[in-house]
């Protein structure tokens, strides 16, 4: 797919119907049937949505680097990608658009599967570059060894708790409580994760998510295994409700199925995308595993036969098009200042996030194990 471009290898009318799509309304919301890595998908509802919080009708430019200000993306790369085509397919395609002598080629798959891939591929891997949901699998390939360095500007255009020198978070997500407006306010929302198996209303959450299973990590992480143990036997014997994925949980909250849940940010606000008047708001727990805040992101893999290409097109990821086309279309943070959320969220900075290197993340073998021994579907 090209077109003709100018000097920068970018068109005028390109970057206005990128932007214009990424600031509009979506025709298409993002929920429903995910993979275990927690990505999500759903087919098109109505176009005529209502907008949330801030909302995205009205959103000036997005600050940050331009795509014109970047070098141009030249030669054959080959992305494995752990988040689904539905979620980042429109961003792809854009560059390999914008650029005439660019070409992507995707494998799509779960992010844990990718890199058992890539190791076992190893030196005759064709992967350039590894891009997933979850800071865990990118703390995974780097332990392997087979990842390379990142070049400085791409480290320093995202803040040190979101990277290491190996790989790169794209955009964020913050774990959070989800609860029915119609049976809770917000000061009754625990905000002591810990606190939860004596909760007195209905909870859901879905132990199979990838997402799930991190903040489970982190529990163990933070409070240790026997106090995991039986936190995870409380829920359960409260009778905490599974489902297939956090939309489902976040979808039964506004139906008012259950009163609170277990949650990413942005599947609250991709269900009141589609119903502005739902029944459902955002609760923060503070400085604890349920506060974790986890990034999707891209490392090169060591074998790369072009690494500039492909520290290039990282870099892309985090310009200032791409950053705001996560805003807006996949509901995320942003991680470079200059691009707002979307959604009457707190900022980053205003998150109580616990100080941990969210690379540890990637010890989830341990976490299924211990749910599973408690008699949880993993």
């Amino acid at each position: 797919m090209t077109q003709n471009v100018d000097g920068d290898g970018l068109t005028h009318s390109s970057r206005r119907r990128f932007l214009a799509g990424a600031a509009g309304v979506s025709a298409v919301a993002i929920a429903g049937c995910a993979g275990n890595d927690g990505e999500a998908t759903e087919g098109p509802t109505d176009s005529s949505i209502g907008q949330i919080g801030s909302g995205r009708a009205g959103r000036p430019a997005p600050g940050g680097t331009p795509i014109a200000e970047l070098p141009d993306l030249e030669g054959e790369l080959e992305l494995y990608s752990g988040r689904n085509e539905f979620l980042v397919g429109e961003l792809i395609s854009f560059l390999d658009e914008t650029y005439p002598d660019f070409t992507p080629s995707v494998r799509y798959g779960g992010g844990s599967d990718l890199v058992n891939t890539i190791d076992t591929e190893g030196d005759g891997s064709p992967a350039d570059v590894f891009y997933t949901v979850n800071a865990g699998n990118l703390g995974a390939l780097a332990d392997a060894g087979r990842t390379q360095t990142l070049s400085t500007e791409i480290q320093e255009t995202v803040s040190e708790e979101f990277r290491t020198d190996q790989w790169v978070g794209t955009s964020g997500r913050a774990r959070t409580v989800p609860f029915n407006t119609n049976a809770y306010s917000e000061s009754d929302i625990p905000d002591d994760v810990m606190a939860f198996p004596e909760f007195d209303g209905d909870l859901g959450w879905a132990p199979t998510y990838g997402s799930c299973q991190a903040f489970v990590t982190a529990m163990r992480i933070f409070e240790g295994e026997e106090a995991t143990r039986e936190w995870l036997e409380g829920v359960v014997d409260a009778g905490i409700t599974p489902y297939a994925d956090e939309f489902q949980v976040a979808q039964a909250i506004a139906n008012g199925e259950l009163d609170a849940g277990f949650t990413n940010h942005y599947y609250i606000q991709r269900v009141l995308d589609g119903s502005p008047s739902a029944p459902i708001d955002t609760a923060f727990t503070s400085g604890d595993a349920g506060a974790i805040f986890n990034v999707a992101g891209a490392a090169v893999v060591d074998t790369a036969p072009n690494p500039e290409l492909a520290q290039n097109f990282v870099r892309h990821l985090l310009s200032a098009e791409a950053q705001e086309y996560f805003a807006v279309e996949t509901f995320e943070y942003p991680l470079i200042p200059e691009v707002e959320p979307v959604g009457d969220l707190p900022t980053v900075d205003e998150l109580d996030v616990p100080e941990f290197d969210i690379a540890e993340l990637s010890n989830v073998r341990a976490t299924i194990d211990l749910m599973r021994d408690v008699g949880i579907s993993t």
